[in-house]
């Protein structure tokens, strides 16, 4: 086997020997691994999208908090709070405790977390319930694609862990069913809140019966336990090479049960590659997916279409493009690359955002439509707003919606791997909260069409971001991936520097 890394990042491609690469389908175990671990992804999805509908019902049944919008705002916002604590732990865990632990750990807080939910009594209960819940949501978010991408032939990882994206999608979309579901039944929100915990308890068993990851195994120093492992993804002429690799570069890497948060910003190549992997975590919250996700309804109203009905159905065909539009980046994102994608993806979302300001602020000149008192002018520019909603979905979800996740899986060195998946995600989830809590604010004070310029503007940045800092990771193995971020840090001195041993 032959490595050439002499052209980082376009080159240094496995050469595997003229074998044939597996394709997306072609092994049912590697398919049913993701499956299991994309549980942890739906339940992700589901538990942020389905309190817009639990609490409308919430606040009726109790009326401390139908009159308290600070109450209203920590029930949603706990979440995310929580989702924040576990994926700033959930990295520790994953690296001290493994991928199979932490993802039983995360189901166990779901689980909880929805009982608890479903049986609260209270405004506070409900809290603590959607506390436990958001741990078990970071947690999720950073042990999910990182199962998925260590059990991965580098060929299709990107296209595998994209899939945990598109269980994330279909969860926020199943939410949405669910909530409609059961609003004639009675209980509602405490069935929408508490339904959570059986795809949390199929997951725990399956995972009982699944391995740990392979390289984890490996790193840990369990050679037989991972190599049993591998036997089930490859050949035996493929297992042999990836034997090799792991073997290779178990001699080289830092390997120490002692790692810390401060090593990531000691080690140059870990600093560039973090620096990467956050920026694009950071960029994936501030163009807009979340704003469109949460107040979908609201922006389709803001744009004209007051019935509530109307503004809730095309709310839902919204979360389907984004589902559908995941399935197309599962699709590319192998074939075209990572960052190629991203820059695609980027390029229509300012396209997008531009037409959605445009159509906010001809909308507000009332000037442009005194001549159509019937409101045929304002209608029109309402359905180009929500033409441009649609648009904007259809470029973000195949691109921005997996890249940043992917590229999280597989572009740090394995004893850090968990550690910096867990920072860069919660930088995610604190982009997340920041976008939440201010979108309405800006709108009121400058205007819907202004601020869509503003994320417009911001999604500009995001193109020369990964332009100048994010490198192709396509079809690259892990190792490579390491020596691409040493030769960045270090030039052709790479080869000679250690992960840690270097001066920053």
């Amino acid at each position: 086997m032959t490595i050439d890394m002499s052209m980082p990042g376009s080159s240094g491609l496995l050469n595997t020997g003229g074998k044939r690469n597996m394709n997306f389908f072609s092994n049912h175990y590697v398919l049913a691994l993701t499956g299991a671990a994309g549980i942890g992804g739906f339940l992700f999805g589901y538990d942020t999208g389905v309190i817009s509908g639990a609490l409308l019902y919430i606040r009726d049944e109790f009326p401390a908090i139908r009159d308290n919008y600070f109450l209203q705002e920590t029930i949603v916002s706990m979440a995310l709070v929580g989702a924040m604590l576990g994926a700033a732990g959930g990295g520790w865990i994953n690296d001290a405790y493994g991928r199979k632990k932490s993802t039983l750990l995360a189901d166990l807080m779901f689980a909880l977390g929805s009982i608890v939910m479903c049986a609260a009594g209270g405004p506070y209960i409900l809290i603590l319930g959607r506390l436990l819940v958001g741990l078990g949501v970071g947690v999720a978010s950073v042990t999910a694609p990182v199962y998925i991408a260590e059990a991965a032939p580098s060929e299709i990882r990107g296209g595998l862990v994209s899939t945990n994206v598109l269980m994330i999608t279909g969860g926020q979309f199943f939410s949405y069913l669910i909530n409609l579901g059961f609003t004639e039944v009675p209980g509602t929100w405490r069935w929408m809140l508490g339904v959570a915990a059986v795809p949390a308890i199929v997951q725990f068993v399956l995972m009982l019966f699944l391995p740990e990851s392979p390289r984890w195994l490996y790193w840990k120093d369990e050679k037989a336990q991972a190599i049993a492992v591998l036997e089930k993804i490859y050949d035996s002429d493929r297992l042999e090479e990836e034997v090799e690799l792991l073997a290779s570069s178990s001699m080289h890497e830092f390997q120490s049960d002692n790692a810390s948060y401060l090593d990531v910003f000691k080690s140059k190549e870990l600093r560039l590659a973090f620096f990467a992997g956050a920026g694009l975590q950071a960029f994936q919250q501030f163009t807009g997916i979340n704003t469109v996700m949460y107040y979908s309804p609201t922006i389709v109203q803001m744009a004209g279409f007051t019935s509530n009905k109307l503004a809730l159905l095309l709310s839902l065909i919204v979360a389907v493009m984004n589902a559908a539009g995941t399935i197309v980046g599962i699709y590319l994102i192998d074939r075209c690359g990572r960052r190629r994608l991203a820059l695609t993806s980027l390029s229509g979302v300012v396209i997008s955002l531009v037409i959605l300001a445009m159509a906010f602020i001809l909308q507000s000149s009332s000037s442009l439509c005194m001549a159509a008192a019937n409101g045929t002018c304002q209608g029109a520019l309402g359905w180009f707003a929500v033409a441009g909603l649609a648009l904007y979905i259809a470029f973000f979800s195949p691109g921005m919606g997996p890249v940043p996740w992917a590229v999280n899986s597989e572009i740090y060195p394995e004893a850090y791997r968990g550690m910096c998946g867990g920072m860069s995600a919660t930088v995610n989830w604190i982009s997340n909260l920041i976008v939440a809590q201010t979108f309405l604010s800006i709108v009121g004070l400058v205007g819907t069409g202004v601020t869509f310029l503003i994320i417009a503007g911001i999604a500009v940045l995001a193109f020369i971001f990964v332009a100048l800092y994010v490198p192709e990771t396509k079809g690259l193995s892990f190792e490579q991936v390491e020596q691409l971020w040493k030769e960045k840090a270090w030039g052709s001195r790479g080869n000679c520097q250690s992960l840690l041993g270097a001066a920053p």
